[in-house]
């Protein structure tokens, strides 16, 4: 999903996660209302990532687990092999036991992210959301973040709402939003050849990096 601030990205992924329930209309998953799904089941098979991670001051493992103790510590290392994030996490001090102060302020923008992504897979769900979350990484980390995405997806659906459309170029199918309404909808090519909204953001965003090139 693309779109300006506040034309309501966000809003969707949270009526998704049924953080507050819709007033008129529905969302189904698999055909089914969310508001028919139990919410621990529901929240549990929906995997989210923010562009703002917040840490607790634990360690890793338990900023992973989030108090789940049925998480094994395979299953951690597992997760965290896949993003990508074991190798800097067993260079830490004390590994996975290595204590975060909170926020994750002794750990890089990058790192936290990672370990968010690590939290949000570890539990298999069906659903992934990324919600901006790769925004405020370094090319490097975004690289190795969009080679875990391209794993993740098989088998699952993937949400991702992003600015830098080169996220999503790839995605079967793009929602354009202004203003609460879903205003396109395509592939990247099929919004490309309309013209409109879409096109013109992408012609905003090739003119910005070509001006930074420069």
């Amino acid at each position: 999903m693309v779109g300006a601030t506040g034309a309501g990205k966000s809003s969707i992924i949270n009526l998704l996660n049924r953080f507050y329930d819709i007033q008129k209309g529905s969302i189904k998953i698999d055909g089914i209302p969310v508001k028919d799904y139990q919410l621990s089941f529901l929240r549990r098979n929906i995997g989210v990532v923010l562009q703002d991670v917040f840490l607790f001051s634990d360690t890793i493992r338990e900023n992973i687990r989030l108090g789940d103790e049925s998480i094994t510590d395979e299953q951690i290392q597992d997760a965290a092999r896949l993003v990508g994030a074991l190798d800097f996490i067993e260079k830490l001090p004390g590994g996975f036991d290595y204590n975060v102060m909170e926020r994750g302020a002794t750990l890089s923008v990058g790192q936290r992210q990672l370990i968010s992504f690590v939290r949000a897979i570890v539990y298999q769900p069906s659903i992934i959301v990324l919600d901006e979350a790769t925004s405020s990484v370094d090319s490097e980390t975004e690289e190795m973040i969009q080679t875990a995405i391209e794993r993740l997806m098989k088998g699952r659906t993937a949400i991702v709402i992003a600015h830098r459309l080169s996220t999503i170029q790839n995605a079967e199918k793009i929602l354009v939003l202004d203003k609460g309404h879903i205003v396109e909808e395509g592939d990247h090519q099929s919004l490309l050849d309309k013209n409109g909204y879409y096109a013109r953001l992408h012609q905003m965003q090739f003119k910005s990096l070509k001006g930074q090139q420069v």
